[in-house]
């Protein structure tokens, strides 16, 4: 589903709400760390999906982020974006991370989930990531040589 009501400050802000609104202030900007990381990337998916550096395409990329799908298995999805209300904290995230800034322990990670576990797999689940650190529930990974070679 495309969502071309929203212009793209206002998706990455629904986007880092939906994703990690529950994850605090550092949690969100790793999630929006990632996000930039994936639009600036020399190589690799990532390199051809943003083309050149358009944050939308990372965005709108398909089965990238679940919080983008309004149906998953076939049953909708409420935490999407659409039903997001992003406030000034969301904005601030997206602005402090489109500026060019990182959070430190995270700042070349191009990939993120949550395992619902206490630790974190060696490996992102499709090995295109090694573990890189944990911030909050979420595990953050760096890629791999397999990535580069996407």
């Amino acid at each position: 589903m495309a969502f071309d009501q929203f212009d793209t400050r206002e998706l990455f802000a629904r986007l880092i709400q939906c994703e990690a609104g529950g994850e605090g202030e550092d949690g969100m900007r790793a999630v929006a760390t990632v996000i930039m990381n994936r639009a600036t990337v020399p190589f690799g998916e990532f390199s051809r999906v943003s083309q050149g550096g358009n944050v939308r395409n990372i965005i709108e990329h398909t089965r990238q982020f679940v919080c983008m799908q309004t149906s998953v298995g076939g049953v909708y999805n409420p935490q999407n974006v659409a039903n997001m209300n992003p406030t000034d904290e969301h904005y601030a995230i997206v602005d402090w991370a489109m500026a060019g800034n990182k959070l430190q322990g995270v700042d070349h990670s191009l990939f993120f989930f949550n395992p619902y576990s206490a630790s974190c797999p060696p490996y992102f689940p499709t090995n295109v990531g090694v573990i890189h650190n944990r911030v909050g529930d979420h595990c953050f990974y760096i890629p791999t040589q397999y990535y580069a070679n996407t």
